[in-house]
């Protein structure tokens, strides 16, 4: 589905936009718009699916959409929402560019802020159009029972995605699906059991394979609704089903669900169909002359800045916080759980690039140099880091470059969109990823199944952290990477399993630590760790930790400050609140704490 129906996507979502948003202001259809009537068929209904999947770039509330606003601001990546706000990363650039995300990164933001009404309309333009498929597939004839159930339950499964994300962000938000008539919807009932009876419904009728990549199956819902009893503590319910889904789940096309052997594979475009993806939002790199409208478009401004080969801009610096999450204990290749800033992981603040520098010695987990780029370690294959010359402010976003979302230099024809003036590209954003499932499922049978259990998914995380065969080496020749790699490991890496009965031995609580450890470390800067600490109800203990640490470091985050009660949900957009006025009263109701 990814390249072959972009032009159909296109031609489709605008004129259905048209009828379905605007039908209330206009009389009749504008001449060459695509009615209802034409629509309720077999192709029509497909046609409306596949624009439900074109929302899951967030792209419809930007420029490049229908609503106005910034790219970035509804990114699917969730890389202000989920990433900065957890403190896997900093904002980055400096404080003059795009300031509205130094008071979401502080939780002082208010309702006004520009972000949180782009990421609210991408939102429910995805649910409006799933709902659009469900609508219009009711009055098709031409459309078999294995068909329908197939397509609503595709259609159910990106509903309860598009309802997830606005819960996690706003928790109690407006529920409209296709039975709505009524669209001005208070806030004011818990949404849960609508998504849990779509993503059931999903795990109960969609296939276990589909013809096409980029859609849902059967285990990708059964993952994501596994997922929603974790996030509702729902942990017997969550860990029955991940059970199921970990030893019989298959990918779309089939692949039996199991770690890539390389990590790095999760985040090339080529590697994409791997065994290892349970659901990806599809991008693709010049398909859009335009722009990177299909290409990360929401993660345009997140590469290296400077005289990097990347040109703009400078955002989405990983933090030292969580960079110094990588160290290991020399002795047992363990991670540090609570003290790990203790023994922080050199870097080079403050060193100009004309300036010596010798990285860090010390053991490491090797998952860091697939997750942040550091000064003296090969950057992919662009050469090695040189730090502040492809830094914008060091003193505010500090020495780190962001490394998940960028493209290989030998694969740049392909995956790397230059269209415009900031770089897109064709690396899909994982939703869900088996190694995210595997953590998943070690909390659920540490809060309610088996703690043997539990360390056995956490392991197999390590262990294929532990295989040298997909480390990062040094470059044959400094001079020319695109040469290759050497036999030479970039670091001194170690990383080792927990010993068989270490969470059974040492409890619970102790099981839990490092299995929220592992999630920052393997997860890093895919946009989970805000609602990770949010769920786990330790968000004001990390978060304020972290500001007292990174804070003395960077600017970025000195005026940092989490209310426990308040900062665990955003404000309700101002501007929807102003807009669900009825009678003179606002139909929304705005979150606890920000009136």
């Amino acid at each position: 589905m990814k390249r072959s129906t972009y032009i159909l996507l296109t031609v489709l979502c605008f004129t259905t936009q048209l009828f379905f948003s605007c039908k209330k202001a206009l009389e009749q259809p504008p001449l060459g718009s695509l009615t209802e009537g034409i629509l309720a068929n077999k192709n029509g209904v497909n046609g409306l699916l596949i624009g439900a999947y074109a929302a899951l770039d967030g792209q419809q509330g930007s420029n490049q959409g229908l609503g106005g606003g910034e790219a970035w601001h509804a990114s699917p990546s969730n890389w202000v929402f989920g990433s900065i706000t957890g403190g896997d990363a900093s904002k980055g650039s400096d404080g003059a560019d795009q300031p509205a995300v130094d008071p979401i990164a502080n939780f002082y933001s208010d309702a006004t802020n520009a972000y949180f009404n782009g990421k609210w309309k991408a939102l429910y333009e995805g649910v409006t159009r799933t709902n659009n498929v469900l609508k219009v597939m009711a009055k098709a004839t031409d459309i078999i029972e294995a068909d329908r159930k197939n397509i609503a339950g595709q259609a159910r499964f990106l509903r309860a995605h598009y309802y997830f994300e606005l819960k996690k962000l706003w928790n109690m938000v407006p529920w409209i699906d296709e039975t709505t008539t009524i669209f001005n919807q208070p806030n004011n009932t818990d949404i849960w059991v609508k998504i849990n009876e779509d993503l059931k419904y999903a795990y109960d009728n969609l296939p276990p394979t589909q013809t096409e990549m980029g859609r849902a199956n059967k285990w990708a819902a059964g993952a994501y609704l596994a997922k929603a009893y974790l996030y509702q503590h729902k942990f017997p319910e969550a860990q029955g089903l991940f059970d199921i889904v970990i030893s019989q789940g298959v990918t779309t096309t089939g692949k039996k669900y199991q770690l890539n052997t390389e990590f790095s594979d999760n985040f090339k475009p080529s590697k994409e169909d791997n065994s290892e993806v349970v659901f990806a939002i599809q991008m693709a790199a010049n398909v859009d002359p335009n722009g990177p409208s299909n290409g990360n478009n929401g993660d345009m401004l997140n590469f290296p800045y400077g005289n990097s080969p990347f040109g703009c801009c400078g955002f989405f610096q990983p933090s030292i916080d969580m960079v110094n999450h990588f160290r290991t204990n020399s002795a047992n290749g363990l991670p540090y759980l609570n003290n790990y800033n203790d023994f922080a992981v050199k870097n080079d603040m403050g060193i100009k690039g004309t300036e010596a520098f010798v990285p860090d010695a010390g053991t490491l987990d090797p998952r860091i140099d697939w997750t942040a780029g550091r000064r003296g370690v090969p950057y992919l294959d662009w050469g090695i880091y040189p730090g502040e010359p492809w830094i914008r402010d060091q003193r505010y976003g500090g020495p780190y470059g962001p490394k998940k979302n960028i493209y290989w230099q030998e694969s740049q024809a392909t995956d790397a969109d230059l269209t415009t003036w900031a770089p897109g590209s064709a690396i899909n954003y994982l939703v869900i990823r088996f190694a995210d499932v595997l953590l998943m499922g070690a909390e659920a049978e540490a809060q309610a199944g088996s703690l043997s259990k539990a360390e056995g998914y956490v392991n197999l995380v390590r262990a294929r952290a532990a295989n040298p065969v997909g480390w990062v080496y040094k470059y044959k020749n400094e001079a020319k990477p695109m040469e290759g790699f050497s036999n030479i490991p970039a670091a001194n890496y170690k990383v080792n399993e927990y010993p068989i009965g270490d969470f059974s031995g040492k409890g619970k609580d102790y099981a839990l630590s490092a299995i929220y450890f592992e999630r920052k470390i393997e997860l890093a800067m895919e946009g989970h760790r805000f609602f990770d600490l949010v769920r786990w109800g330790i968000a004001d203990q990390e978060l304020n930790a972290y500001f007292n640490f990174q804070g003395k470091l960077t600017s970025d985050v000195r005026n940092g400050k989490y209310i426990k009660g308040k900062s665990e949900y955003y404000p309700i957009p101002q501007r929807q609140i102003d807009l669900s006025q009825a009678n003179g009263t606002a139909v929304l109701k705005q979150n606890s704490g920000y009136n």
